[in-house]
Formats: structure tokens, sequence, C-alpha cells
């Protein structure tokens, strides 16, 4: 890797990568912690709805107050100092930008920051996995067009996955499966804000004394961020979803070459080439042996008689035919990695993982029976869950994305465990409704099937 010689050679030209971080909580102020330290790097602006937040943010990572007190974009970039605004647009459109991270989580705004880099010929890091969910396969192709780069954000494990998948693949390895893990129990699709802690085991004085999100950590506990992400990895690696979805199989990492192969040679998987999660805990609650609740993985297959052999040789942990290996990472730094993409994509005009191909969906399904007249409250609230569907399924269905299950009227009763649809809601009009709608117009006409 020569990105950090290449980044001191922007440096030692007085030349650095001009960046606008468009969302300053826990992702941004972790990337602002390296990005004071990194050659080459100058955060012109953060923008954020809540400039105090912002500034606060600054001042908790480390940063001098006199780094971020610039009065306009225009003297950031002259002082080689930092503007704080709550002007996002006016940042992606500034001369002295040229790339832009999205670290906002919201799917819409992800969706219109996107939008305005083509127009800008900016630079797009896009943090918000749950914009790339609703519309990527639409927008890597708009930047594609406009002649930039749209990726996904290094340190967000969908990325780290994209560069294990990568590598097999280079390595000339078929890919059996790739995914994450999480900590999973089926009762967890039923969570709500109201139960989440007790599921995490924090007591009420820790989340008292604590900046805790309850809707945020219960996007992570019911399943939804994970099929989101799922969904962001088999749009950028060809990799597909099994018709049912994620099943979370328990699993250790001396285990995965065993349990992530498919299942007529013993394994889970519905198929070779599958996303899949793994959970920490056994189904009765049990904590998985050498569990890999923060990491990423890969399985992959010898598919020869000598490259069994080298597997053995090389003490590679395989399953009982020795065909099947893995590889893993214990761990993902958040925003503390983002850099590898915006010098990837600043200095090599390369992603760190983008959309190909429209091939994972996410629905919202209903946590409860849902009734006419209800409103739903998206990712992590109290009526709608996201599971994993081949997006084809999706289309066909009619099935409402979880990105836009957030305050929506019903129309029609939803019963338990079903699937909400396009057709069982009230649907303001808005650009993400358009752009998504667009998306599915585009592929329903290639696939020639009539979404439901």
């Amino acid at each position: 890797m020569n990105l950090h010689a290449l980044l001191r050679q922007r440096e030692a030209e007085g030349n650095p990568l001009r960046v606008a971080l468009i969302g300053a909580g826990k992702f941004g102020s972790m990337f602002l912690a390296q990005a004071r330290r990194t050659p080459g790097l100058h955060v012109v602006a953060v923008a954020d709805l809540d400039p105090v937040r912002a500034r606060d943010a600054l001042a908790r990572v480390g940063w001098d107050v006199e780094r971020y007190r610039a009065r306009s974009l225009d003297e950031a970039y002259r002082r080689g100092t930092t503007c704080v605004t709550d002007d996002a647009a006016g940042a992606i459109a500034s001369d002295a930008v040229e790339i832009a991270i999205d670290a906002t989580g919201n799917p819409a705004a992800g969706i219109r920051h996107a939008l305005a880099c083509c127009r800008h010929g900016k630079h797009i890091v896009m943090v918000n996995v749950e914009a790339d969910c609703l519309a990527g396969p639409l927008l890597a192709r708009r930047a594609r067009e406009a002649g930039i780069v749209y990726t996904l954000a290094y340190g967000d494990q969908p990325a780290l996955i994209c560069e294990l998948v990568d590598w097999a693949r280079v390595a000339g390895f078929d890919v059996v499966a790739a995914g994450k893990g999480t900590k999973y129990l089926p009762a967890y699709h039923e969570s709500t804000p109201a139960t989440v802690w007790g599921h995490y085991g924090f007591a009420p004085e820790q989340v008292e004394r604590g900046d805790f999100n309850a809707q945020m950590f219960n996007s992570f506990l019911d399943g939804t961020k994970s099929a989101i992400e799922m969904a962001a990895v088999a749009n950028a690696t060809g990799l597909a979803p099994a018709p049912d979805g994620l099943s979370f199989p328990p699993c250790g990492v001396d285990r995965l070459p065993r349990v992530l192969k498919p299942a007529a040679e013993g394994g889970v998987l519905h198929h070779r080439g599958q996303v899949e999660v793994v959970s920490s805990l056994e189904r009765d609650g049990r904590p998985v042996e050498r569990d890999l609740r923060w990491g990423v993985y890969v399985t992959f297959a010898a598919d020869s008689e000598y490259v069994k052999r080298c597997f053995s040789e090389y003490g590679l942990a395989t399953d009982e035919s020795g065909n099947y290996a893995a590889l893993y990472k214990p761990y993902h730094l958040i925003g503390l990695e983002l850099g590898i993409s915006v010098a990837n994509a600043g200095l090599r005009r390369e992603a760190t993982g983008a959309p190909t191909g429209f091939r994972g969906d996410v629905v919202a399904v209903a946590k409860r029976d849902l009734e006419p007249g209800e409103t739903l409250d998206g990712e992590g609230g109290y009526t709608v869950w996201g599971r994993l569907m081949p997006a084809r399924d999706s289309l066909a269905r009619g099935g409402l994305p979880i990105g836009l299950a957030h305050g929506v009227r019903l129309v029609r009763r939803v019963g338990k465990g079903a699937a909400v649809t396009w057709r069982d809601i009230v649907m303001p009009e808005s650009e993400a409704v358009r752009v998504r709608l667009e998306m599915e117009a585009h592929f329903a006409a290639e696939w020639g099937i009539k979404p439901g």
C-alpha cells in the first residue's frame, strides 16, 4: 500500500485532499479524531444541522479551538483551518471542497447529498449505508456518469467485507460466503426502544449517565442494521442473499469453514456465493466460543487437490473435507479507519466498495399486528424491522423499503411478521421516494417483471 506516501506527497506540495464532513455524530467524530493526525488531509468543513454539536465534537476529540474558527469555507481553504456550518449543500458546492463524506445516517439526506456531489463533481464517501441500501445502485450509476467516485466507507463492516471478497477473488478463490458477526436471537426481531437495554444488559443508571439513542441501538439488535449492511455487500460484490434472507447461524471463528458452506455439503448456506451474518449467541442464549461479534469474514474454496494440500501445509483451519477455509478480521474501527476511503477516492479514484447492481433489498416487516391509521416509525422503532430479501423478490412483491418506512401512515392492516408493501401505506412525495421509484422502474424493466 502506498496511500500514506501519496498523502505525504500532497502535503509536501501544499495541495492536501480537501474534505467536507457532513454529520458530526459518533462516526464523524471518530473520523475527526484521526483526520487531524493524517498528512495530506484537510477537513475544510464540518457541516451539521447543529453547529454547536459539531464544535463540541471537535473539542471532544482533541482539536484546538483555533483550528475551527474559520467564518467561511474560503477562509478555511486559504488558512488551512476548518469552517463549522449548517449548510451541507453550500459545502458540497464550494470550490474549496473536493470530497464529501455523508455520515448523517439519514437516507433522504444521503440521497440528496450524493446527487449534489454528482452535480458539482465531488467524490462522495457514503458512510450512510441506509441511503446506499435504499438507492445505492442508482446513485452509483449517476456517480459514474458524472465522473466521480461513489464509495462505501472503510471502517464500516460492508467495505471491510468487500475488501476480503476482493482479496479472495484476486487470489483465484471462489467466494462461498461473506459477512459479519453480531449478537442475535430470534426474539430480538420484536425488540423495541423500550426493551432494548435489557437485551444489551445495560442497567437503567448506565443509560441515564450515557449518551444513548435507544432507537439507533435497537436497529442493531432487531436485525435491521445487519440486513441493511448485507444488502450493501450483495449489491457491491455480486454475492446474493438467500431466498429467506439472513438466518444468523451461531458460529465462532474456528467453525466458519464448517458452517458457512452449502447445506448440501453439511453447512447452512442456500448456495455458494451468499451473504450471511453469524451470531455470537447460541439459540439458547449461551455465548459462542471465540465469537466474531465485532468482525467480518469470508469463506472460500480450494476446489483442487493441490490447493487443499496447501491449506493443510500452511495451517489453515478448514472444514472436514479440507476444501473450505476462511479469513476474518476480528474488529472494525468505524470512523477511525474512514481515511482509507477518503484517500482511495481522492488519490486513486477508487471505491472501497460500491454498488454494481441491485441484488439485495431490505423490506419493512411488522413487529406486531399493525392497524390502519397507525404511523410507521422506521428503523429500530416500535412498528417494523428490516428483512433482507433478493431484490427481484422485493420488487415483485411491492415490498416497502425500510428506508422509507418512517412517518408514513398505514391504510391497511398488516399482520405480525408480514412484509409491508407500497399498497399498505400512504407515501408523501419526496426526492427520496422519486429516486427509489426510478430505481425500481429501471430494474423491473431490465428484469422484465411488473413491480407488485
